[in-house]
């Protein structure tokens, strides 16, 4: 059985990763190796999934990630506070999601959603 699925992002400075996973999305620091740094939430129980796409819905990119919060509006703030450029949304899908589009400091595409 899966326990865990982590997604790996190379980069050469990995101390921009705090701008955005931490400081936008909250998440704890929960490894620091100096050559991996490893952010989430500690003790909190989240559905293991993995998915394939020929594209991101509604005929947008295909992200690189999608990020589901609980405070859509606050992460929407704070991401466009942090100065980050909003690239799709925010838009309420026919499948039920609200999301926006942003790119992290590493030039990824990350779909942040809530469910409505």
């Amino acid at each position: 059985m899966v326990k865990r699925i982590v997604a790996n992002l190379h980069t050469e400075n990995i101390a921009k990763a705090e701008a955005f996973y931490k400081n936008i999305l909250g998440l704890e620091c929960l490894m620091d190796h100096g050559w991996i740094t490893t952010y989430g939430i500690e003790n909190q129980k989240m559905t293991v999934q993995v998915s394939f796409a020929s594209e991101g819905g509604s005929g947008t990119l295909t992200p690189d990630l999608s990020i589901e919060v609980d405070d859509f509006e606050e992460t929407l703030n704070r991401t466009m506070e942090g100065g980050f450029v909003i690239e799709y949304g925010p838009i309420v899908e026919p499948w039920g999601v609200k999301r926006f589009y942003t790119r992290d400091p590493f030039g990824k595409l990350i779909n942040i959603l809530c469910h409505v």
